[in-house]
């Protein structure tokens, strides 16, 4: 039984004190977890800490860093290595989100190196792929979306793959005034799937967790996560606000 992750990318948001008061208040409310679910706080660097230790002793949630760069050390100035947040106690870590891919120029090959590097010092990724709005308009998502697992995890064995996550972001769906439906987010959830199952096999593509990243809140969590193949979802905004987050965490138990 695969499992269901709400993960919340707080992005370049919120001081010290309101990250501790936000992580406070989540985990003094947080519904019953077991081992069939996951939450996960991807927080910036400067929070990291804080939130590990905060968390440490709370089962079933985990800390992630929104990046990481491919070399393991060296000269570059303002980046953080895999070996580093590995040995500050991360557990996971976002890489390609849309943000990068737009504003940093992260391109596929790039994000199979930072693959990698995650892979090889014990984080587990949650790689997030998806398609801005000209190519769905065009109708080639699903080329395009599997294009992108393709020049970035298909260089990968099974058991590696058994250490990723993935996370659909429809980006025509995120602050242009169109909302991605449920059957939308459904569809291209199960092609995802479909083309994990081509390249690594049904025990691969029945056990890898996919999040649906694109506008998800409370109000619309739960007809999000009735889909067969979604399986939790990466959260923006709405995990900034106590109430709405643990509200999405609901949603997650009740799918």
């Amino acid at each position: 039984m695969r499992k269901k992750i709400v993960a919340g990318n707080w992005k370049m948001n919120l001081n010290l004190k309101e990250g501790k008061d936000l992580i406070e208040r989540i985990l003094t409310e947080l519904p019953n977890l077991n081992e069939h679910n996951q939450v996960v706080l991807a927080t910036p660097y400067l929070h990291l800490s804080q939130a590990i230790a905060q968390t440490q002793h709370t089962a079933f949630v985990s800390v992630a860093a929104q990046n990481c760069h491919h070399e393991t050390s060296g000269a570059y100035t303002g980046e953080i290595a895999a070996p580093m947040l590995q040995n500050a106690g991360v557990q996971y870590v976002l890489i390609g989100h849309s943000e990068r891919r737009a504003y940093n120029h992260e391109d596929n090959a790039l994000l199979a190196a930072k693959t990698n590097a995650a892979l090889a010092n014990g984080l587990q990724v949650i790689f997030c792929c998806g398609e801005a709005l000209e190519i769905r308009d065009a109708g080639t998502q699903n080329d395009f979306v599997g294009n992108q697992l393709k020049e970035s995890l298909f260089h990968l064995d099974a058991a590696a793959m058994s250490n990723i996550e993935i996370a659909y972001e429809p980006i025509w769906a995120i602050g242009t005034g169109r909302t991605a439906t449920a059957e939308q987010a459904q569809d291209m959830h199960q092609h995802i799937r479909q083309v994990i199952n081509a390249q690594f096999g049904a025990a691969v593509a029945q056990n890898i967790s996919i999040l649906y990243g694109g506008s998800c809140k409370a109000s619309n969590a739960v007809e999000l996560f009735a889909g067969a193949d979604v399986d939790g979802g990466l959260i923006g905004g709405a995990a900034l606000i106590a109430d709405d987050f643990l509200g999405i965490i609901k949603a997650m138990l009740s799918a």
